[in-house]
């Protein structure tokens, strides 16, 4: 099954009206009082097993709907959409099974099912896992619970290039957004089998278990929306997992949890996309390992292993034991120095490696994203302990500092790999936004004051300080008028007009926001990589002993005094320009993927407005 397009659709349009969910269910901690499902007190049998209670709650309300008679075996489809019972079932993993098995029968239990036969059960439960999308808040962005949606978005299929993407609407049936519904701009097509004839039953298979007229008219509303140019006829594809993931991480993760393996445009490419190449690449000093053509992808394979599980324990360090600060020199610590002098051992061949992450590897992009949120933390918890003193106030401006550069550092890679794959548009827009968030906070600290003097603060300066030289694109965002018409101008134009005053002004504070950060020192230019491919300097930078890292951590304090020393209030302004820059960025890149009035182009909307109010003031 698949969607096509029924007419020329351009870059940034919504092809689909809201459509509401077959079942939805929130998550736990959403929840109050009783289950949605099962209508039992909280906690409930659906909270008590190894499988998402909120799965449970949606499987539990489409056994509600009116369904043929339970005496005949459930059909591989209901309402149309693939239960994939049948694979799930007999899946490898026999955990899934278990599992599934073990939920089928707490929501026999809960119907009042009392018999040993619960293929229905497992049919709906399985169906949920198959077809449901988490939902976010199309207000703060925030993951409330899944739904399933029936087979106008289910039979949208998966690519890990898609040409669409979707969000979510909470809104009222009867608000202003819902008065003029757009008409469907996509239509069903079954695709058979080349061994198969088309019969008039085989086309037949979206008819079964059909809901009543009005059953369906609540719940949040799914939206699609192209982020690229569709032709009339061509299949419109969304994205079902990470798509910054390497080619292997999203094989698995797509046959762990829907049975198929995608032989999309990206995923059969040969040699493989420059972007999977990327998300891949490594450093090694060790000639001889390059050359060891038959063990090369075993020992590449247990290097990056034993990298994944030194990330995870030093993100868990952040996430679980709550130590943002040996998470932080964890990860750095391996940025840095990677595997150093490492004993690998194949059947053939024993090698002491010496490897470095890329930049661009999945890994360090993952590292990117920890660090900023850590060191984000500790700037807010040093502040809190007590802002009056210039000491913590001026290690938490250390913090906010090395907080944006990392912020800056994931939105430029992520950009660079989004120029060669244009699906990651979404993931580019996001990380743009948080960057000029991260940059704006920066350049508001009270730690400026210490050093900068105060008779040109950011908000009463003079417009001119902070308009763009290079470009007009802030001072035409005027927010609305240039959102709206994002999409009728030339988008690359736009995009490199942006990344022009983006990387001008980055290479004016590079200096300054890296400063005592030893990773971040190595890289010579966050915005251009091309002296990457030029030498191998990275992978031979000098790195410091373990010693000589405690001793630089305990001078964070004078280096960033040397550092704030040298300011005279340009490096601030600078900063400021450029947050500005790239959470508009962010913006236009958003209103593309989302619509003007999701949450992400809200939200830059009125970060924008209130720092032109700032600036104009």
């Amino acid at each position: 099954m698949e969607m096509r397009a029924s007419e020329e659709i351009r870059q940034g349009e919504d092809i689909t009206p809201p459509l509401f969910p077959l079942t939805f269910a929130f998550h736990d901690s959403l929840l109050d009082g009783h289950c949605s499902s099962c209508f039992s007190p909280l906690p409930c049998c659906c909270s008590s097993l190894p499988l998402s209670s909120a799965e449970l709650r949606a499987a539990l309300y489409l056994l509600h709907s009116p369904l043929p008679t339970s005496s005949l075996p459930p059909p591989p489809r209901l309402f149309g959409l693939l239960t994939n019972r049948d694979k799930l079932m007999s899946s490898s993993d026999s955990d899934v099974a278990s599992k599934i098995r073990e939920g089928a029968r707490e929501m026999a239990r809960a119907r009042g099912n009392l018999s040993d036969d619960v293929a229905w059960e497992e049919a709906a439960l399985c169906l949920v896992m198959t077809n449901a999308v988490e939902v976010q808040d199309d207000k703060t962005g925030r993951i409330l619970g899944i739904a399933v949606y029936d087979k106008d978005f289910s039979w949208i299929n998966h690519s890990c290039s898609p040409n669409a993407c979707y969000r979510f609407s909470l809104s009222e049936p009867n608000a202003p957004s819902f008065r003029n519904e757009k008409k469907m701009r996509i239509a069903p097509h079954v695709v058979f089998d080349s061994t198969e004839a088309e019969t008039p039953g085989k086309s037949d298979v979206c008819i079964s278990c059909e809901l009543k007229e009005g059953s369906k008219r609540h719940g949040p509303r799914i939206i699609v929306r192209s982020i690229k140019p569709i032709n009339k006829g061509e299949e419109v594809t969304v994205a079902y997992t990470d798509l910054l993931q390497p080619k292997g991480m999203r094989q698995s993760e797509l046959w762990s949890k829907y049975q198929f393996v995608c032989h999309c445009r990206r995923c059969s490419a040969s040699p493989p996309s420059y972007v999977d190449m990327a998300l891949e690449e490594t450093f090694s000093s060790n000639p001889e390992f390059l050359s060891l053509s038959s063990d090369y992808n075993f020992l590449k394979d247990e290097a990056n292993q034993k990298l994944t599980d030194w990330m995870d324990e030093g993100t868990s360090e952040y996430l679980l034991v709550g130590d943002p600060e040996s998470c932080c020199q964890k990860l750095e610590n391996i940025l840095t120095q990677g595997l150093q002098g490492e004993l690998l051992e194949s059947e053939k061949v024993k090698i002491q490696l010496n490897l470095r992450l890329h930049p661009l590897h999945h890994l360090s992009l993952n590292a990117y994203t920890t660090l900023a949120s850590a060191y984000k933390i500790r700037s807010i918890d040093l502040l809190a302990l007590n802002s009056d003193i210039d000491g913590q106030q001026l290690e938490a401006f250390d913090m906010s500092r090395t907080s944006a550069a990392y912020s800056l550092l994931l939105a430029s890679t992520t950009d660079h790999l989004f120029r060669s794959e244009s699906s990651l548009i979404a993931a580019s827009a996001n990380f743009w936004a948080s960057a000029g968030e991260s940059l704006l906070t920066l350049a508001r600290s009270p730690g400026w004051n210490l050093f900068v003097k105060p008779e040109l603060p950011i908000s009463t300066s003079s417009p001119e300080i902070h308009e763009c030289s290079k470009c007009s694109l802030v001072d035409r965002l005027q927010v609305n008028p240039f959102l709206s018409q994002s999409r009728n101008a030339d988008f690359q134009i736009i995009c490199n007009e942006f990344l022009a005053c983006i990387t001008n002004m980055t290479r004016k504070v590079w200096g300054f926001l890296t400063h005592g950060c030893g990773y971040l020192q190595m890289l010579k230019d966050p915005i251009d990589f091309s002296w990457l491919r030029q030498s191998s300097n990275l992978c031979h930078t000098p790195c410091c002993s373990d010693e000589e890292s405690n001793k630089e951590t305990g001078y964070q304090e004078s280096i960033c005094r040397r550092v704030m020393q040298r300011c005279d209030g340009e490096e601030r302004i600078t900063i400021f320009q450029l947050g500005v820059h790239c959470i508009a960025y962010g913006g236009y890149l958003a209103n593309i993927c989302y619509g003007p009035n999701s949450h992400w182009p809200c939200k830059i909307k009125n970060v924008v407005q209130n720092e032109e109010k700032l600036v104009h003031c």
